[in-house]
């Protein structure tokens, strides 16, 4: 296993520790505001049920109080005249206020406990309201932290992975550009500097055909060397359209295209390739018209190359301020979401749509073809 691969690994393991850290901590915080609430509930409804006793011994005891009154008032009256009541009378008048006397004593007694209490619960309700209220923060906090965790955090080893994706993606540009001249030098050697040579021989062979055989040998020798001149320019305009279409700086985007895919569908036997184009024709900055036009090239050489299709379809549709590619196979298709060795076509492809700030959506799944959805702004 590489080093690279072991990091990697060694990251997602920290991060999915640190995520189990955080959930825990989030359920534990949770479950003490539950509780927390649960208790608050509880003692609300006991602090309002004190008050209401509260309430009620005040009233009574405001009314054992007028009584208490009443009966000093009637026992001092006994006393200033006991000569008039018998002392069975007097002792009923006395014990009657001592009874009342006690009963408010512990009534007021009572009551100042009740008060206690109810103060004590308001205390722990104001406590255990803040608590409530922290937990709620604290929490509130965690799933801020726990979703950087599960999702921006893990973007990172997504962007590292994507950064890696592109220093192989420059590296695959380099290794392409010389594979390109290597190509060229080949197409070039074995094409048209062979024909160019073979003009040459043939060009002695007219002068000597001429002088031993007369005017029409010579003629059809002529006509030969002007068929090898022809090879040879239509291999040269064969490669120079292969760098750059020269049509795309004198046609346009659209008739390039259009020419484009008919000789793709040429070399291709078997294979059809349809095209149509919606909104207004026009022409476009040289920086748009070349990156559409590779865009759609690239799509449709990854269809013809790797999904063995047998149908592409091809639209663009020119709006005012944006363009849109959509092509469509009938190939192989493959799964966008897995990392494919040298899949750098596509790499490329999003390079390119990210640098025009546009979109790039590919649809696709094994057996059912693909389709390639491009929408870029024109400014």
């Amino acid at each position: 296993m590489s080093v690279q691969k072991t990091g990697d690994i060694a990251l997602d393991h920290i991060i999915n520790e640190m995520v189990d850290t955080v959930t825990n901590s989030k359920d534990e915080i949770f479950q003490i505001g539950e509780e927390s609430r649960s208790e608050f509930e509880k003692l609300n409804k006991e602090l309002t049920e004190t008050k209401k006793q509260v309430l009620a011994l005040i009233d009574e005891g405001d009314k054992l109080e007028q009584k208490v009154r009443f009966s000093r008032m009637r026992l001092s009256e006994v006393s200033k005249q006991f000569q008039k009541y018998s002392e069975e009378e007097i002792r009923k008048v006395y014990e009657q206020t001592h009874g009342l006397q006690m009963d408010l004593s512990m009534k007021r007694e009572k009551e100042k406990q009740l008060r206690e209490r109810r103060d004590d619960i308001e205390l722990r309700l104001r406590n255990l309201e803040e608590t409530i209220n922290r937990a709620e923060a604290l929490g509130g906090k965690i799933s801020v932290v726990l979703n950087y965790l599960t999702e921006d955090f893990k973007h990172v080893t997504d962007a590292l992975e994507d950064a890696k994706e592109k220093q192989q993606f420059g590296l695959q540009i380099i290794e392409a550009q010389e594979e390109e001249r290597r190509r060229l030098s080949r197409e070039i050697h074995d094409g048209p500097a062979q024909m160019l040579a073979n003009v040459m021989l043939r060009s002695d062979l007219v002068d000597r055909t001429y002088r031993e055989r007369g005017i029409e040998d010579a003629m059809q020798e002529v006509k030969s060397v002007r068929s090898l001149v022809r090879s040879a320019l239509y291999e040269v305009r064969r490669i120079i359209y292969d760098l750059r279409p020269m049509a795309l700086d004198d046609l346009g985007l659209i008739p390039t295209l259009k020419k484009y895919l008919a000789t793709v569908e040429d070399y291709n036997e078997g294979m059809v390739i349809s095209f149509t184009s919606f909104g207004k024709e026009r022409r476009l900055e040289s920086k748009y018209e070349v990156a559409l036009f590779r865009l759609v090239q690239e799509a449709v050489q990854n269809a013809v190359k790797h999904a063995a299709a047998s149908e592409i379809k091809v639209k663009v549709e020119m709006k005012p301020q944006a363009a849109i590619i959509i092509v469509k196979d009938d190939g192989k298709g493959f799964n966008p979401q897995e990392k494919r060795d040298k899949s750098f076509g596509l790499v490329g492809m999003r390079e390119r749509v990210d640098m025009l700030e546009g979109e790039l959506n590919i649809d696709s799944s094994q057996g059912e073809g693909t389709i390639v959805m491009i929408h870029l702004p024109i400014n």
